[in-house]
């Protein structure tokens, strides 16, 4: 299945990669260098291919040598990072500028290319990824501006994997200069020519003057809704992240909520289920990275939910100092799976006691042949805890736990043995004032101007809900 195409034109649509390339070459405005290592020279490649490429090419390089490399970029702990990649465009970026700008600079839109690879080695023992990027000038005497891709290959061989990073090269470079002014439209004709199969985009990020308007958090949201990756990290102070970099060999605290707004109860969730979690699992709080997650399904459900209401929430939760993740996963089994493939360490989940009970309907797993038992089997691994936070019933008032879970007989056996293996850990040491609030009456109040909803939330959810007006927020009177 190739993935779904928003560029602009018919024409655009139409344009194979060696013809993408050819259409570069022919543009006399566009000149400069190549720097590949890690995989051959799988983008410059294509240039040569569908001639003209004088026109293009200035340099290409492949330092693959570690001593080489280090001595035309500097020391580097890591050869694949994105901290090789960005100094490897500074630095050939401010050489073509020095040598050629004298000549060509009034008429040539300068731009660097470079990628950083992984590709399958002989054993099939490695992390197969690429970092990749473009510094380029959108005009001629432009500033540069800058696009940062990272991709996971998923060929199982090393020549279908750099056939793979070639076509995803050409389609950065053309579509930086074709649709640097609609990000979307880029965003999605990097995988032209590709499916869902080969090639998995994780992370983008847009910087410089071209870009100045792009929020590069909507950018990497685009990249879920696409089907481009299955999730987007963001840093507390708004950076995205790339997730084996953030999640790579550490302990993972998982909070799932629309969180709309973020509330007492949330806070109070995560903040048990992290005591509980370092007590069970002997961790020091320090070493665990704590994630507020949003489901993609769960912003489907929501009436009106738009792009800029998923940056309000990404706000709202940053005032917390929690990172954010949104993902495409409806079902847990397959946020564990995506999480157990950056870390062995241990992962919580962070839950309430309707959830834990939701798990066990076997309604929500008629898509797997294997049903109920095939979901819980993906699940349970043996890093995983369910950390459950208590419920306070609305009709009697009493507070509800882990032992109040009543179940069909066949289904209680699996609770129980699922319990008695250690995977489920009931939360006691919980704010119980708290257990009164709900996310939804907390949305009604802000829209009707009242000002209860203040004393359910955190002084700093609060305080930018007001500042940015967000939620419906009018700060009119109740009546």
């Amino acid at each position: 299945m190739l993935y779904a195409d928003m560029t602009l034109t018919q024409d655009s649509r139409q344009l194979s990669t060696l013809e993408k390339a050819l259409e570069i070459n022919l543009n006399s405005g566009r000149y400069g260098t190549f720097a590949e290592i890690g995989a051959g020279q799988e983008v410059v490649r294509w240039f040569f291919q569908a001639g003209g490429a004088a026109g293009t090419i200035s340099k290409s390089i492949s330092a693959y040598d570690m001593q080489v490399s280090d001595a035309i970029y500097g020391d580097c702990d890591r050869y694949v990072s994105r901290v090789r990649l960005e100094a490897m465009l500074a630095h050939e970026q401010k050489l073509t500028r020095e040598r050629l700008s004298a000549k060509r600079g009034a008429d040539s839109s300068f731009f660097s290319f470079a990628d950083t690879v992984s590709a399958r080695n002989f054993h099939g023992t490695n992390e197969c990824h690429a970092w990749m990027g473009i510094r380029f000038q959108p005009e001629p005497q432009a500033e540069d501006s800058v696009i940062i891709v990272h991709a996971r290959m998923l060929d199982d061989n090393n020549a279908a994997q750099q056939d793979c990073l070639g076509i995803v090269g050409v389609n950065l470079i053309h579509a930086a200069y074709t649709y640097y002014e609609h990000p979307e439209s880029l965003i999605n004709s990097l995988v032209d020519g590709l499916s869902n199969e080969r090639i998995e985009i994780d992370l983008i990020d847009f910087s410089g003057p071209a870009f100045e308007n792009v929020d590069n958090r909507v950018q990497m949201l685009r990249l879920v809704q696409l089907g481009l990756t299955g999730a987007a990290i963001f840093a507390s102070d708004g950076r995205v992240l790339q997730p084996s970099e953030a999640l790579r060999k550490k302990p993972l605290l998982i909070q799932r909520g629309r969180f709309r707004p973020i509330t007492h109860v949330n806070m109070d969730m995560l903040q048990s289920s992290l005591d509980q979690f370092c007590i069970t699992c002997g961790l020091a709080p320090a070493d665990v990275v704590s994630i507020m997650e949003i489901s993609m399904h769960n912003l489907q459900e929501d009436s009106n939910v738009c792009l800029e209401d998923f940056v309000s929430r990404t706000e709202v939760i940053s005032t917390t100092g929690c990172a954010v993740m949104v993902s495409d996963f409806p079902e847990y089994h397959r946020l564990v799976d995506y999480l157990a493939r950056y870390t062995n360490k241990q992962i919580g989940l962070a839950m309430g006691l309707t959830t834990l009970r939701a798990l066990f309907q076997e309604k929500y797993y008629t898509n797997l042949d294997g049903g109920l038992l095939e979901s819980f089997g993906r699940l349970f691994k043996d890093q995983l805890k369910l950390l459950v936070y208590p419920l306070k019933n609305s009709e009697t008032g009493k507070i509800e736990s882990v032992d109040d879970v009543v179940l069909d007989q066949s289904l209680g056996h699996l609770f129980n043995y699922i319990s008695e293996r250690g995977f489920i850990i009931p939360l006691e040491n919980v704010a119980q004032e708290h257990l009164d609030i709900h996310s939804p009456n907390v949305l009604s109040l802000i829209a009707r101007g009242s000002t209860k909803w203040k004393a359910m939330v955190p002084a700093s959810v609060a305080s930018i809900i007001e500042e940015r007006k967000l939620f419906g927020y009018a700060g009119r009177p109740s009546r």
